[in-house]
């Protein structure tokens, strides 16, 4: 199964995904572990550690402890984790693991155009796609930034035309897609 959960900063959408994580655990795979696939990169290209980065992985440290969950750090190759049929895997964020990609040292996407496509189809889509056929449960938080009318151009349009193309496909893989507004969760799918 595949969800995707997408929102606005600050919408709720981690709050709500995670609380979803631990009920389809609790309803459907009990038996198998819960992950927490960490995408949040803390340091800077210096190698400096990001202190706003830093409050927010401990803001999202603080949410879901005692939900159970097993944390898995992976800032880039998400196809190495390794998951059975009775686990479900919580993805905190698509928009952060596609930046590291992109522009991380060991990320995967290096290249423009058409190459830039395939590259990307295969570092995160693909890895994901066949996570969600081997887990019990893949569910992919991702970021709403396409609703403020704000025209991009260079590379902030890249980046966000990849973040697109990524949120449609997974969407159209998707068992469902929610999109909480305001702590509401509204059903897409």
């Amino acid at each position: 199964m595949l969800y995707v959960i997408t929102g606005g900063s600050g919408s709720g959408k981690s709050k709500y995904a995670e609380d979803f994580a631990v009920q389809v655990r609790g309803k459907q795979f009990s038996s198998g572990r819960l992950f927490y696939v960490a995408t949040l990169c803390p340091y800077r290209p210096s190698g400096e550690t990001d202190p706003e980065c830093t409050a927010r992985i401990e803001r999202h440290r603080q949410m879901r402890r005692d939900k159970g969950f097993s944390t898995v750090e992976c800032y880039c190759g998400i196809g190495r984790i390794e998951t059975k049929p009775c686990d479900v895997v919580l993805l905190e964020c698509m928009s952060n693991l596609l930046a590291n990609e992109m522009y991380q040292s060991e990320g995967h996407i290096r290249s423009f155009g058409e190459e830039e496509r395939k590259q990307m189809r295969g570092a995160i889509l693909s890895p994901l796609l066949d996570m969600a056929k081997r887990a019990g449960c893949v569910i992919v938080v991702t970021n709403e930034v396409f609703s403020d009318g704000t025209a991009a151009d260079g590379e902030t349009a890249r980046y966000l035309g990849m973040l697109a193309d990524i949120n449609r496909e997974l969407a159209k893989a998707a068992d469902g897609v929610t999109e909480v507004v305001c702590g509401i969760p509204l059903a897409v799918v």
